[in-house]
């Protein structure tokens, strides 16, 4: 099967004590299987990706006023979703917040199915952990962003 072309937009979300926002997901084609991930998806048509970061983080967190910072990361993903194969540019926004309270009403109820829990990390627990987190590097990444700022042109992750 031909893989979807997919251009998405992603934020990573820090709370005031530097934690990062990530869902555990899953697929109902793979049961049993789970993953952490950043918050975000799919560019409508027409959208840019500052406005599906937007877009995105209030769907899915129910947080309003979120002020996005630059994008500071982007890359390339292949993956399967419900049997279906996708590659996924991919473009990744900080921002901050000082309201840790999510909310999912705001997703469809098909994605809700698929939110399995939304959970804030730390740097040290994002290393430790024998889940799978994506994408890849997640962790030092992080590190790097949190000590020096954004970088001035974004990495590839």
């Amino acid at each position: 099967m031909e893989p979807k072309r997919r251009r998405a937009s992603r934020i990573l979300l820090l709370d005031g004590q530097d934690r990062l926002l990530l869902f555990r997901g899953s697929d109902p084609a793979v049961p049993g299987v789970t993953w952490w991930f950043t918050p975000g998806g799919g560019l409508e048509p027409g959208e840019g990706v500052r406005e599906a970061a937007a877009r995105e983080l209030t769907e899915e967190t129910g947080l309003r006023g979120v002020e996005l910072g630059p994008v500071v990361a982007y890359g390339t993903v292949s993956f399967s979703f419900r049997g279906q194969p996708y590659e996924q540019e991919q473009w990744f926004h900080l921002a901050r917040t000082t309201d840790t309270v999510i909310d999912h009403s705001g997703t469809g109820a098909e994605e809700h199915a698929e939110l399995l829990a939304a959970r804030w990390w730390t740097i040290d627990e994002l290393r430790r952990t024998a889940e799978t987190v994506y994408p890849v590097g997640l962790a030092d990444f992080l590190e790097r962003l949190v000590a020096e700022g954004p970088p001035g042109t974004p990495v590839r992750l």
